[in-house]
């Protein structure tokens, strides 16, 4: 459940006394960013990685996003006053109250920073390519908006398809993402994932993984993937804030040889050591 005490507009508030505008544009169009960090020991894991990237995908919709100080400490505050140590935040900001249409209003931005306990995923997951395509061209291409709808519905696919996660393809039939986590393969002792021109949100999870791959030589590549790249993939995983390193058991219902392989539970392995040494890599 999610907790109880959460931070809006710049002040605490039981959920049950929260109160968002009927007329907010989040609700109305979907026009709003988010971030989700996982909590660790009651701190919010890589905060600055995190904090940049929701002032990117902001002013990539015209919005501003409260300063890091400012939403560091509304963060803290959530987390003690839900006596939460271990779990997920998630900072949302949307265009405020608005019209009735695509039209933003003129008044501030809404700001809402809640807590909930951690998703328990399981050791693997099975992943279904879904029928329609992420625009890599778009004009929220690669910014973490609100605007979920497709993944809603792509992870509603996935579930009737008996897996766990939904794998979205571009226009031009590239590999691009998954609804909330980003996809990895590893052929021939290459770990690759899909460049940011794929049209793919760059999490960072992902970020994290190309760098420890870095550091400890092993090598890794961005690089276009074709439509059965997945597929056909020596060993595969997904990466994600809450979901870490989950490696792929099944793709369009075949099995991968391994999973985990080898190179997957090493890169878990190490972003593991990395959680607990350093709390804002």
């Amino acid at each position: 459940m999610t907790g109880s005490v959460l931070w809006l507009d710049g002040q605490l508030v039981t959920a049950d006394d929260a109160r968002v505008s009927p007329f907010d544009h989040g609700l109305l169009v979907g026009d709003g960013v988010f971030e989700t960090l996982r909590v660790y020991n009651g701190v919010p894991f890589a905060w600055t990685r995190h904090h940049e990237r929701l002032v990117r995908s902001a002013a990539g919709l015209g919005l501003t996003a409260p300063g890091s100080q400012e939403l560091r400490a509304a963060v803290d505050d959530v987390l003690a006053a839900n006596a939460l140590t271990g779990g997920r935040v998630r900072l949302t900001v949307t265009g405020g109250p608005s019209p009735l249409g695509s039209e933003r209003g003129d008044g501030p931005p809404t700001v809402i920073v809640m807590s909930a306990p951690a998703t328990p995923w399981p050791p693997t997951v099975d992943v279904v390519t879904v029928p329609w395509s992420r625009n890599e061209r778009g004009a929220v291409a690669g910014l973490k908006t609100t605007s979920y709808a497709e993944n809603v519905r792509a992870l509603a696919y996935a579930r009737e398809h008996d897996a766990g996660e939904a794998i979205f393809l571009n226009t031009r039939g590239e590999l691009c993402e998954a609804t909330g986590s980003n996809a990895f393969m590893i052929r021939d002792g290459v770990v690759l994932t899909p460049p940011a021109d794929a049209g793919c949100l760059l999490g960072v999870t992902r970020a994290l993984v190309l760098e420890l791959c870095a550091d400890h030589g092993m090598p890794a590549e961005e690089a276009v993937l074709g439509p059965t790249a997945l597929g056909d993939a020596d060993e595969a995983f997904l990466t994600s804030s809450t979901r870490e390193v989950q490696p792929i058991s099944r793709v369009d219902g075949r099995a991968l040889p391994a999973a985990p392989g080898p190179t997957s539970e090493k890169v878990a392995a190490l972003l593991t050591e990395l959680i607990a040494r350093n709390a804002d890599p």
